[in-house]
């Protein structure tokens, strides 16, 4: 796509909004915001002013992007690297700062859409079949990023019922090895923790980040994807550059590719 084209095509937002109280993953911190200054509370003469604010949050909330450092497994990370983490200077290697801008090919797998559900029932496992019949007419090659659609996206907006306890439909093991199998850079979802859960183990991360090293994107909105049947696409984004961080939030923008 050359840059004539691009101009002219529809940019798709994936990522979700940030507002104090939104869905966060219990065991991460939640999502802050405040005014730390108001119009009127400083005046720069000839009747200007200005506003400032300030926020916090777990690089884990709200649309993001794992790092490879963020699991482990028997004390070490991707590549048997050793696990070296600090407080101050969180993870020696692996970081979020180590991902590049990602410019990838992207694949919309809408398991909910195949299922002809508006959101995947709560207890509801995608399996390798399932990713194989979404994938029938759509190639998956080395490097892509893999979008799975649970349709949980339309609960975001009910902290409740999005977070649910942390049980929420996603893919099996069975369904992460069908993906490594195929060499993707990155999958991600629509729910806080892209795999099914509840699962102590959580077999999938420790796949997909410590056996593959492959990124795993959560908390996506793919409803305006898989309403406009785009299923192919261009993906862009940049997770925030945190040195030592073991994940970061991201705005992906997905750009359908012409014929």
């Amino acid at each position: 796509m050359d840059l004539e084209a691009l101009l002219h095509t529809r940019a798709y937002d994936l990522g979700q909004t940030y507002f104090p109280g939104m869905p966060h993953y219990p065991t991460h911190p939640p999502f802050l915001y405040s005014l730390t200054k108001k119009h009127g509370d400083i005046l720069y003469g000839d009747g200007s002013t200005s506003a400032a604010d300030a926020i916090a949050l777990g690089t884990h909330v709200g649309t993001h992007i794992d790092a490879l450092s963020h699991f482990s497994c028997n004390g070490v990370c991707f590549g048997g690297r050793p696990i070296e983490q600090t407080y101050e200077q969180g993870m020696t290697a692996l970081g979020v700062d180590t991902i590049a801008p990602i410019v990838r090919r992207g694949v919309l797998l809408d398991i909910a859409g195949q299922q002809s559900v508006p959101a995947l029932p709560v207890d509801f496992e995608i399996t390798a079949d399932h990713l194989n019949l979404a994938a029938l007419n759509i190639e998956i090659a080395a490097g892509d990023i893999v979008l799975l659609r649970t349709g949980w996206a339309q609960y975001f907006s009910d902290a409740k019922k999005y977070i649910n306890n942390v049980v929420a439909p996603g893919p099996t093991l069975e369904a992460a090895r069908w993906l490594s199998a195929r060499k993707i850079f990155a999958a991600g979802a629509d729910t806080v923790a892209f795999e099914k859960v509840p699962d102590p183990a959580m077999p999938v991360h420790v796949h997909l980040l410590v056996e593959s090293g492959i990124h795993i994107i959560e908390v996506l909105n793919l409803e305006e994807l898989a309403r406009d049947q785009v299923y192919e696409f261009f993906f862009v984004a940049a997770p925030m550059n945190i040195r030592g961080a073991t994940g970061a939030p991201i705005r992906p923008l997905a750009f359908p590719r012409k014929s």
